[in-house]
């Protein structure tokens, strides 16, 4: 359907009061057998999907507002707002709305006979209408009882508001209003008071175009100044005309647009400041005092959008250096306020809204602002382009990297010259406020970041066929703004500790590590090569020696969420650069305390002992294991060195590996017929039936040569034996002792050529294995231990040794362990010997 005559916006009122936009699309009326009746249908123009589907009910109260609007209630606390696009096109859905209800036409509102009981109703309907006293000065109390008594009754209600409206009853009312005034009558005042509260409360769009016109609204306001339950008028009157000061910033030459925005500031105030708050039976009462305003925002947003003398003079203002400071902090504080009002507009009407911004050079004039020193002029700046970014963050990618072309063209030319450009980016600019931020509590910085978090999330950049903007920005981004983001880090860590430690300092290189945080999750190639080649890991971890515990943790942070990639490339240069070094330190620096640096430590080595992260492993273990090998709280260290061991065995023996393999392959994938016959065999054996260190080999596993198998495995076992008691010593010392903290002074390897130190030793504090609820003590709820898979896997029976398989085969043999795990224990011994 094209027929703009029908094309309209659909609005709901949210429990804020406030109308949220549903779509745009075009409205009709038919019969919907699914609700058996006649029903308004929307259906969206961009999907043809259905955005409304409203049955007419006959005793629903429609309401036509300011020629374009049709709003209703369907249950209680759920309005509905149909916005036209032209006239002709309300006018005609309000005849079919009447014509089911059998209502005139010629109404603005149809007449609701909901909670009325049948007595009202008859008394009601049989008279003709409501007859109102006469508009005199002894009959206000009068007048002020009936308008109470009629607000409880819809039907009441609405013959008050008909009459009101057919007799100019409003305009009388305040002509009483100066009499009362003039006479110092107070009692009267309180009436009015009371009359014109009530006739708020109608809820009725004519009567307000009546008392918001510009001849009544100052006295309607002046009559709610008389509030009986205050000992002394209010003065809003005096406050809008001499406090309250309207500023063109930008003359506003047409009449309309100007009468609009008084109006709104003025009801605006009348609803925030000089009503009363309404009670829960009062709020429904004013929704169509909250729609005008918002309708009326949305108007003036339109007005100024199609005024393009006065946007092309606004940012010529803007941007021209002979503006005065004063001048140009109303400007900017007008436009952010601009951006605010466009809040209100649908999806489709913000679109052209920003895009007429941008067509007019916001971006440039924000850059502009920006490079000023008024503060308050910046923020305001800040908070226009919060709204850009917020909208559309392609729009300002876009602009950044155009700005960034021009600029290396003018510098080619200027370098052939000999002269220096200097002119700075905008995202430069954004990225400078951030980090010369004076808050001491950086709320600015926090807002920046926020902001350049969206910019170089790649979550939200688009791809075409012709080109790839994540590519593009991201190549852009770490060549031209990167070195800026990064400067205070690389300025502060020179040293073997942060050269300022302060807490501002502190907060703001936090800022700074958790978006490189942010870049090393989301952006892989780019910043790998940028911390690989400007050795940022390094700089990074200069500050676990800060005194402010959350910066350490944030520079842990970072590099967990490297570690965590698993990348090697990442890995040889931790490896290479000895980067566990400054993390070995600090968790002996730590000492004992069972803190949260003690257990993010912890975490990232347990990590790569679980996720079997061979070269990182094998680095720890040979280049920091005499520091960490007395940490015996925790299972990792040790789990780690077993780890590592494993490694080295596959390495000098590969036959021991393969032969392995055959093993494992020839004991689980036997020929299926047989399966079942042997397993019943096993489960039928009796261990007593057993000597001491036999080992139970299934028959089909004995038709193989057994001098080949135990060849490698009898060297195997005799290199083992020897570690045998040392081992033994090692399982019981872990068992038995509680948290110790280590208590040495050693020299690394010779590539770390540090010594770490660690602390006074404490035994027994909370969290250690002595405490109750340690994670890591082995009596804690939660903890499973599994001496098989974390200390030994060598069991020893009657002197004899026998081999099972090896932890890190797990991925192999997981099938084949949840067999094992259903096994009573006395089998898994005999099992696994």
């Amino acid at each position: 359907m094209t027929d703009t005559r029908r094309r309209v916006k659909v609005y709901t009122l949210n429990e804020d009061r406030q109308w949220d936009d549903r779509g745009t699309g075009h409205v009709s009326s038919g019969y919907v057998e699914r609700l058996k009746g006649m029903s308004l249908l929307v259906r969206a123009e961009s999907d043809g999907s259905l955005l409304l589907e409203s049955k007419i009910n006959p005793n629903t109260a429609y309401q036509k507002q300011q020629d374009t609007l049709i709003v209703w209630s369907e249950a209680e606390n759920y309005d509905l707002a149909l916005s036209f696009q032209e006239k002709a096109g309300c006018d005609e859905i309000w005849e079919k709305i009447c014509q089911v209800q059998g209502k005139d036409p010629s109404v603005d509102i149809t007449q609701d006979l909901v909670d009325e009981s049948e007595e009202e109703r008859f008394d009601d309907m049989s008279s003709p209408g409501l007859e109102l006293p006469s508009c005199e000065l002894n009959r206000l109390e009068e007048i002020a009882e009936l308008v109470a008594s009629s607000l409880p009754s819809p039907l009441r209600r609405e013959k008050l508001a008909l009459a009101l409206e057919n007799e100019g009853y409003i305009k009388k009312l305040l002509e009483l209003f100066h009499v009362c005034e003039d006479l110092e009558n107070i009692e009267g005042l309180h009436h009015l008071y009371e009359i014109i509260k009530g006739i708020f409360l109608l809820n009725r769009t004519a009567l307000f175009e009546v008392m918001f016109s510009e001849e009544c609204i100052m006295d309607v306001i002046g009559c709610l100044e008389y509030d009986p339950a205050l000992s002394q008028p209010r003065k809003h009157r005096e406050f809008l005309t001499k406090t309250a000061k309207f500023k063109e910033v930008i003359p506003i030459s047409d009449p309309e647009l100007k009468q609009k925005i008084h109006q709104t500031y003025r009801v605006q105030y009348i609803q925030d400041m000089v009503l009363p708050t309404p009670s829960v039976f009062e709020e429904n009462m004013l929704s169509t005092l909250h729609s005008f305003i918002f309708f009326n925002k949305v108007e003036i947003v339109g007005m100024l959008q199609e005024d393009e003398k006065f946007l092309t003079d606004l940012f010529a203002q803007l941007t021209d250096e002979a503006t005065d400071e004063e001048k140009r902090q109303e400007l900017v504080n007008f436009l952010k306020e601009f951006c605010a009002f466009s809040q209100t507009l649908q999806p489709q009407n913000r679109d052209a809204f920003f895009k007429t911004l941008s067509n007019m050079g916001i971006l440039p004039a924000l850059e502009v602002i920006l490079g000023m020193d008024d503060t308050q002029v910046r923020s305001a700046a800040t908070d226009i382009f919060s709204y850009l970014v917020e909208y559309n963050p392609s729009m300002v990618r876009e602009f950044v990297m155009q700005e960034a072309q021009q600029n290396d063209d003018v510098s080619k030319k200027l370098t052939e010259q000999k002269i220096t450009n200097k002119d700075i980016l905008l995202i430069n600019l954004i990225i400078e406020h951030m980090i010369c931020d004076t808050d001491p509590e950086l709320g600015g910085a926090v807002q920046l970041m926020g902001l350049l978090r969206t910019l170089v999330d790649p979550e939200n950049m688009l791809a075409t066929a012709n080109k790839t903007e994540k590519t593009e920005f991201l190549g852009f981004f770490y060549k031209h703004c990167m070195h800026v983001l990064t400067a205070p880090l690389l300025a502060n860590t020179t040293e073997d500790k942060p050269s300022k430690d302060d807490f501002q300092t502190a907060q703001l290189l936090a800022l700074v590590l958790e978006l490189l945080t942010f870049c090393v999750e989301h952006h892989t190639y780019h910043i790998k090569n940028y911390i690989i080649n400007k050795d940022i890991l390094r700089r990074v971890l200069v500050l676990m020696a800060s005194k402010h515990a959350f910066l350490a943790l944030c520079a842990l942070r970072f590099k967990r969420k490297i570690i965590g990639l698993k990348d090697e490339f990442y890995n040889r240069y931790i490896m290479k650069s000895f980067l566990f070094e400054p993390v070995v330190k600090a968790f002996l620096n730590n000492g004992s305390r069972y803190n949260l640096m003690n257990s993010a430590i912890i975490e990232m080595f347990e990590f790569i002992r679980v996720e079997d992260i061979k070269s990182l492993t094998a680095h720890v273990i040979e280049n920091y294991w005499k520091a960490l090998e007395d940490v015996d709280y925790v299972q990792t260290f040790k789990g780690l060195k077993l780890r590592f061991e494993q490694q080295r065995e596959r390495q000098d023996n590969p036959k021991l590996d393969s032969m392995r393999s055959i093993l494992r392959n020839h004991r689980y994938r036997r020929d299926a017929r047989t399966l079942e016959d042997e397993e019943e065999m096993w489960f039928n054996t009796d261990e007593d039936d057993m000597e001491d260190g036999e080992a139970v080999v299934s028959p089909s596993d004995k038709t193989k040569n057994d001098d080949d198998i135990m060849d490698p495995i009898s060297k195997f076992m005799e290199r083992k034996k020897l570690k045998e008691s040392e081992e033994k010593e090692v399982l019981l010392k872990t068992n038995l002792s509680g948290r110790q903290s280590p208590s040495f002074k050693l020299s690394l390897s010779s590539g770390t050529k540090t010594n770490l130190t660690s602390q006074s030793p404490a035994a027994n504090l909370p969290g250690s294995p002595g405490s109750p609820g340690s994670p890591g003590s082995p009596g804690s709820p939660g903890s499973v231990p599994k001496n098989t898979s974390q200390t030994a896997a060598i069991t020893t029976k009657g002197g004899l040794v026998g081999l099972v398989d090896y932890p890190d085969d797990d991925e192999d043999d997981d099938e084949d362990e949840d067999k094992e795990d259903t096994l009573p224990l006395s089998k898994k011994a005999k099992f696994e010997s």
